[in-house]
């Protein structure tokens, strides 16, 4: 039998005869941009990484395109752990070669991969990694979100202004998330006349958190603030209403998560956190007025509410496609001097431009209560600067 070599002329041709005769475009390599996805879909925070990712599929899904080619998401599970998060985000720059990285959920395993996206010279947008050492040093690191000082100074004058006056502080060993915020609302409530009366501290995984809880019962804290994954919230909620503590319980972003709920059951009543979003505030965006049907319909009516870090995935998609189109170009150097000539951009969670930092200059924060069963708007917190 003769064989028949075909020139890599001769292969194009014949794609695109197939095109033609199918209908289906085949894309060749350069018709194509690749942006990182790197977020926790599996550990202590998959719930929330899970939820991050579906707002970047439907960004995806929405804006398909940028520059005239098909935007593809390499999607890597760092699964929660800084070890891991090195690995992931090496594959993304190394093997992937991605234009731009998304992620992750979760601040800890955001710095642990800094140094790999920067030294890569691949921009890289948080979307909802709160801790301020993730962009600290980093040119190459921005995010979507307000950060844990902010985060830490509202939850505190938000305690001071329910007549609360002795805090526990309960925060989790090792994660830079949990800690961080945790010693911001500190010095808040100190600084506003509150009393520290009981700050402790978990191992991760931690199941029993009945001894922390007994003893900020004994020191007679009215408020706990117990920033943490969303494993761990519903059994610190559930196990402090079954030790007959009726102080005011509350939480940081991570814990606007259904699972929760379910964790906790009715225990969960008149829980507080603060948030990025709500879908049904009456001066939201025009991308937001867009984002929120479509989500919901995207999602299938899976969820009764939309998720807010949900809407922060989907702006940081938002953002660096715009940064993209700006920069007319994949280059790391050009997108990042893109994203920080970014001004008025309208997005899901409001307008983004970005302080020296990397950090979007957000100036607001949702707070919400668990009300039958369901995360209900109480209102929106600022600080005055």
């Amino acid at each position: 039998m003769k064989r028949v070599l075909l020139s890599m002329a001769a292969v194009l041709t014949v794609a695109a005869a197939m095109f033609v005769a199918t209908g289906e475009k085949v894309l060749a390599a350069d018709d194509t941009i690749k942006i990182g996805v790197f977020e926790p879909l599996t550990g202590e925070n998959g719930g929330g990484g899970s939820q991050e990712v579906d707002g970047i599929k439907y960004a995806n899904k929405v804006y398909p395109e940028v520059l005239g080619k098909k935007v593809e998401l390499v999607i890597v599970d760092n699964k929660s752990d800084k070890a891991e998060a090195v690995v992931a985000a090496t594959r993304l720059v190394e093997k992937e070669k991605v234009a731009a990285v998304i992620g992750s959920y979760g601040s800890g395993v955001s710095i642990a991969a800094g140094d790999i996206f920067r030294n890569a010279k691949v921009p890289a947008m948080g979307a909802s990694c709160t801790n301020p050492m993730v962009t600290e040093g980093n040119e190459f690191y921005f995010r979507a979100c307000f950060l844990d000082p902010f985060q830490g100074t509202v939850l505190a004058n938000y305690a001071v202004a329910q007549g609360k006056k002795k805090a526990a502080v309960i925060t989790q060993l090792g994660d830079d998330y949990s800690s961080g915020l945790g010693s911001f609302f500190t010095r808040e409530f100190k600084k506003l006349g509150g009393e520290i009366v009981s700050d402790q501290q978990f191992q991760t995984n931690e199941q029993d958190f009945n001894s922390i809880l007994t003893n900020a019962k004994s020191a007679g804290a009215d408020v706990i603030f117990a920033p943490s994954s969303i494993v761990s919230a519903g059994l610190i909620i559930k196990q402090a209403r079954a030790l007959g503590i009726t102080a005011l319980i509350m939480g940081g972003d991570t814990w606007e998560n259904e699972s929760i709920i379910q964790v906790a059951g009715e225990a969960a009543e008149g829980v507080v956190l603060s948030t990025f979003f709500d879908e049904n505030n009456s001066a939201a965006t025009a991308e937001a007025k867009k984002f929120v049907p479509g989500f919901k319909e995207f999602l299938g009516g899976k969820d009764p509410i939309i998720p807010a870090v949900a809407a922060l995935g989907y702006d940081a998609y938002y953002v660096i496609l715009d940064a993209i189109k700006r920069a007319g170009s994949t280059d790391g150097d050009a997108i990042r001097k893109a994203l920080t000539e970014t001004k008025g951009l309208e997005g899901v969670t409001g307008s983004f431009q970005f302080d020296e930092n990397g950090d979007a200059q957000k100036d607001f924060a949702v707070i919400k209560v668990i009300k039958g069963g369901k995360f209900e708007y109480l209102s929106s917190q600022s600080v005055a600067k």
